[in-house]
């Protein structure tokens, strides 16, 4: 083997999938049998965080940055001038054991440009996750990205071998994809999806009547939102998320704000800084949605279709609704405590559990986890709460602005002046 060609093609497809921000192992449970490598139920994605708080890393590659589209956002498009490489087979496998072995890595996220067409490129993918799982008895987290086009029969193998399956819808519209990859559209990368999460039922209800039957795509299905490269506003973003969490049982919708690679007119700028706030906000905007009980229609308005880039989605909907505080904490309901400012899912239940034995204060909140400084205007306690009297007055976002400090004030300025920009806004 010529390990220096391999490190050089190492170098190249990792730098080449570092814009693919979609990855997570939650849901995984491969278990380890028969003294096998891995175990996906203690392994993740690189960098990024398990449902029980640890940071996991991953083998994270393009199979190859050979592409035969040209699409514009895209750094691998066939049109760049940019040093090219591709992975065998073998490579990527011995790769990802060897890699795991010296305990780097703890799983796979293997994506690709495209070879020659869909099938030619699925086929190599899941010839990796095979080899893997059937030869090297690896049990470790393995997620591959689908290629749209790509056969049935491709595709449910795929799900048989890895854990988790995604494609990227990538321009949050149709209209924005035809504009900048005009050879691709939207319902080549719906019908992977709708064929995974049919699969991932039959598989489930096989598994209930017999035990012999393999699990299928364990981790669901995931995709990714290219943010900032088209004039797509928050409100239309959120509701293709909301639509494809609701629609495709997704685990994740992810976000990526547009890292300008191209000097093309149907772009930002090079030099353009990246949306990194906005796309902070729609993660927020994203986890009202699975966890808060909101609807897409109430975190951002149709006639007010951009998130505040100064406030997170949560304080935004609450200083928009100031009616329907503030709420009492010992007596409201469950879902109307999770919608006050600076309450967690985690402290929402806690309140509810301990508002049964005692009568809460300010003090007691704090204590469960509850950021107070936002909170403290938006709810009553059994003791006087003096921060009340500021929840009718037209500056309350600004008396709770000067008692918070957000890592991204630096940013703001610049971003809000961007997305008010009248090119952005047409």
């Amino acid at each position: 083997m010529n390990y220096d060609r391999i490190k050089e093609k190492l170098e190249i497809l990792a730098d080449a999938a570092k814009y693919d921000v979609s990855c997570s192992s939650s849901g995984g449970n491969r278990k380890n049998k028969e003294k096998g490598l891995g175990n996906s139920s203690a392994s993740g994605i690189c960098h990024t965080y398990t449902e029980d708080g640890r940071c996991v890393s991953l083998l994270k590659i393009l199979l190859t940055n050979f592409c035969i589209y040209d699409c514009a956002y895209c750094v691998t498009r066939k049109s760049n001038d940019i040093q090219r490489a591709a992975f065998t087979v073998e490579e990527v496998v011995d790769l990802t054991i060897n890699f795991y072995r010296r305990n780097y890595i703890e799983g796979l996220f293997l994506s690709s440009g495209i070879f020659k067409n869909a099938d030619y490129t699925m086929e190599r993918l899941v010839r990796v996750a095979k080899k893997l799982r059937l030869e090297h008895n690896f049990n470790g987290y393995i997620h591959l990205k689908t290629i749209p086009g790509a056969s049935d029969e491709l595709m449910r193998e795929a799900g048989l071998y890895a854990d988790r399956l995604s494609v990227n819808l990538e321009i949050p519209t149709e209209s924005g994809l035809k504009l900048l990859a005009p050879d691709k559209n939207h319902q080549q990368m719906i019908k992977p999806m709708g064929f995974v999460k049919n699969e991932i039922i039959v598989y489930k209800d096989e598994k209930k009547k017999f035990k012999s039957v393999p699990k299928f795509a364990p981790a669901g299905q995931s995709t990714q939102l290219i943010v900032g490269a088209t004039k797509e506003t928050d409100f239309q973003i959120i509701k293709v998320a909301d639509h494809f969490y609701n629609n495709f049982n997704l685990k994740r919708v992810y976000y990526s704000g547009y890292v300008p690679v191209a000097d093309d007119s149907r772009l930002p700028a090079l030099g353009t800084q990246v949306p990194m706030v906005r796309e902070n906000r729609l993660y927020q905007a994203d986890w009202l949605m699975r966890f808060y009980g909101f609807k897409a229609d109430e975190i951002v308005e149709r006639n007010n279709p951009f998130l505040d880039l100064e406030v997170d989605p949560k304080l935004g909907w609450a200083l928009r609704n100031i009616h329907q505080f503030p709420v009492n904490i010992q007596y409201d309901s469950l879902e109307m405590i999770l919608r006050v400012p600076g309450i967690g899912v985690k402290s929402a239940y806690k309140i509810v559990q301990a508002r049964r034995f005692q009568q809460l204060t300010l003090e007691h909140i704090k204590k469960m986890g509850v950021a107070t400084n936002r909170a403290k205007y938006f709810i009553s306690v059994i003791h006087s709460n003096k921060h009340l009297q500021f929840l009718d007055s037209l500056h309350l976002k600004t008396v709770i602005l000067n008692e918070t400090k957000s890592k991204f004030e630096k940013q703001f300025s610049s971003q809000i002046s961007l997305l008010n920009d009248s090119a952005f806004l047409r």
